[in-house]
């Protein structure tokens, strides 16, 4: 994998500093420590770090076309570039190396900015066509890649695949966009395409950027969603068959390269499923990746060995301690903003164990978003039974009041554990979903944020986010357009945000094959009834493996890649957690009720509540604006207001 840095003069051809532009995409050193290269000409200049994974010799970049007028920067792997090589030589381009870069560059001159529909991968790239004055960008489908961009008030466009990069301009304020500071704490990410600076954005996935010199501003397009419509309902095994045969196709396509590669192997279905699969396609052992924690209650790691064991892996297993707290400062820098996902800690460090011993990893991220794989996905259907039956203000009659007076019974049996249910039922489908996936609820978040802050968010809040993204959804059945909202929001925002980090902070390439667009796109056809059966997510993921998994691996309840915050909050980080949270860093900020934030840790730290998902929220926002704020930005801000 690789990072990319670029600005564009989209009022002139001003030089470009190259000195200055090989400084920022030496930020960027951690994604490609292999090379570097910058290109720069008048009014353009494109740089370029590379992790050198195809055609090691002849792959540099940026990478021009054969007369130098068009260059690209671009990280990511296109896994059908040999076919396309193929149809674009036919057509008279001449090739000069075997990556996949080429591609690009030659695709776009054949069939301009839809040459993004033919690629097959995950990619986020900068090209400049000096014929046409241009400047396109463009992320992948799902967002596995990212791509930051922000427009300066001089008319010139800089993008890079990380925050990082643009805010070492030193022209880029460190203003809070208070709507950001808000999703981020209903959701634990920033969402797409939003940044937690005012004035940056996030190219969403499947979203480009064209800007011809002269125009008055760029043109962001949408070229990718998700297909409408439902495929006819086929006999069930032959679904399964088919299920499988398309799986590894893309597993297969993604074990091209030139260096070692492996698979991380947690012991849960998805990233079993991926480690069977490509067992069956390679001679030689897998070389399998996992992490074992020290509490029973979050390992997973005898699963992982029993899957490892029936394929003959080759497999490694590291160690986390309970108390592996010690990276909290070390993520805040990686994630240049706010993160809240616990789990980006062994995310971290399986990426660090891997990386000892290969370039590439596949991963089976996924399948959850496919397969209707959460609990969530579950309680959400059975609630939405009780909502198309009953009006919404009858709901919010009889509900909103029992679920506000509902005890919060988190250590008594399941069928006294009702409080969010009776919230969700008083709800609309997008704030009920919210409410089940977020961090902070809104009526918590009312009483976090400082009365300022509420004042200037003019009663935005992120439920909004949500009802509008659930209005764009192509299928109308219940359960696809929640999973329409997790390809939306949780996958790119938190799931692919995480393992993109983690893993280019060593170094390492991350190929999600069960993120394959041709994959998801016919598993999105099939019907829901597939998907989620009688109460069981995955059902039909789970009947195509049977025979290919353990028993146990299949049928056991699912995990998930946690970490005991809550109780490091009444233990070993009790000390600091009140040191980061009553201290100057978020008072300085503005932008919280302190006395409730004091509440929020007292009842928490003496048992009398559970608030640990939001305390880990507020302690990583501390983190983040100790490691990239300028602390006087946000006072500034509400002053201006």
């Amino acid at each position: 994998m690789c990072g990319v840095v670029g600005v564009f003069d989209g009022r002139g051809r001003r030089p470009v500093d190259a000195e200055r532009l090989a400084r920022l995409n030496d930020l960027l050193a951690h994604r490609g420590p292999d090379a570097a290269g910058v290109h720069v000409e008048p009014g353009v200049g494109l740089a370029h770090r590379r992790l050198s994974i195809i055609d090691l010799a002849g792959g540099g970049q940026p990478l021009r076309n054969e007369d130098g007028r068009v260059w690209v920067t671009y990280n990511g792997e296109i896994y059908n570039h040999g076919e396309l090589a193929q149809d674009l030589r036919r057509a008279g381009h001449r090739f000069r190396s075997r990556c996949d870069t080429e591609v690009i560059v030659h695709g776009w001159e054949q069939w301009g900015a839809d040459c993004v529909q033919r690629f097959r991968g995950m990619f986020a790239f900068g090209l400049y066509d000096a014929g046409r004055e241009t400047l396109f960008l463009a992320r992948d489908r799902l967002g596995i890649k990212p791509l930051y961009w922000t427009l300066l008030p001089d008319g010139r466009l800089w993008f890079a695949s990380e925050l990082k990069a643009l805010l070492a301009l030193g022209q880029v304020p460190r203003v809070l966009d208070e709507r950001a500071v808000e999703a981020y704490f209903a959701l634990g990410y920033v969402p797409d395409p939003l940044t937690v600076f005012a004035g940056v954005h996030k190219l969403a996935p499947g979203q480009r950027l064209l800007w011809r010199r002269g125009e008055a501003a760029p043109r962001l397009e949408t070229w990718w969603d998700l297909p409408a419509g439902e495929a006819p309902a086929g006999e069930a095994r032959a679904v399964e068959v088919e299920l499988l045969e398309r799986l590894r196709e893309a597993v297969d396509l993604r074990r091209v390269a030139e260096v070692p590669l492996g698979a991380f192997l947690s012991g849960g279905i998805d990233s079993s499923a991926v480690v069977a699969l490509l067992a069956g396609l390679d001679a030689r052992p897998v070389k399998t990746f996992s992490i074992a924690f020290s509490e029973p209650r979050y390992d997973e790691s005898h699963w992982a060995r029993q899957v490892a064991t029936r394929y003959g892996c080759e497999h490694h297993e590291d160690r986390v301690e309970v108390d592996d707290f010690a990276l909290i400062d070390r993520l805040a820098g990686l994630y240049d903003e706010p993160f809240a996902d616990s789990s980006a800690l062994p995310t971290y460090r399986v990426c660090e164990a891997a990386r000892r011993q290969v370039v590439v990893a596949l991963s089976g991220d996924g399948g959850d978003e496919n397969f209707a794989g959460y609990r969530r996905h579950r309680w959400h259907m059975n609630e939405e039974r009780i909502r198309a039956r009953l009006p919404l203000g009858l709901r919010r009659a009889v509900f909103g009041p029992l679920g506000a007076l509902w005890p919060k019974l988190d250590w008594a049996p399941k069928p006294l554990r009702a409080k969010s249910t009776l919230q969700a039922l008083a709800r609309d489908s997008a704030a009920a979903y919210l409410h089940s996936v977020g961090v902070t609820p809104a009526p918590l978040r009312g009483a976090l944020f400082s009365a300022a802050l509420r004042r200037r968010l003019d009663g935005f809040c992120s439920e909004q986010l949500f009802a509008e993204r659930l209005a764009e959804a192509p299928r109308g059945d219940a359960l696809s357009r929640i999973q329409y909202l997790d390809f939306k929001t949780y996958l790119p925002g938190d799931i692919l945000t995480k393992v993109d980090r983690a893993s280019m902070a060593h170094g390492l390439e991350v190929r999600v094959p069960i993120l394959d667009h041709a994959f998801v796109e016919w598993v999105w056809r099939l019907p829901a009834s597939l998907k989620l059966h009688r109460g069981e997510g995955k059902h039909v993921f789970k009947r195509a493996l049977r025979g290919h998994l353990p028993n146990g691996v299949l049928d056991r309840r699912k995990m998930g890649f946690a970490v005991p915050v809550s109780a490091w909050f009444r233990g070993p980080l009790r000390t600091r957690l009140r040191a980061a949270l009553l201290g100057p860093v978020l008072r300085e900020t503005g932008l919280f009720d302190m006395r409730f934030v004091e509440r929020l840790v007292d009842r928490h730290q003496q048992g009398r509540g559970e608030h640990g998902a939001v305390l880990w929220a507020l302690l990583m926002f501390e983190a983040f604006c100790r490691n990239a704020l300028d602390i006087d930005a946000p006072r500034r801000a509400a002053g201006a207001s």
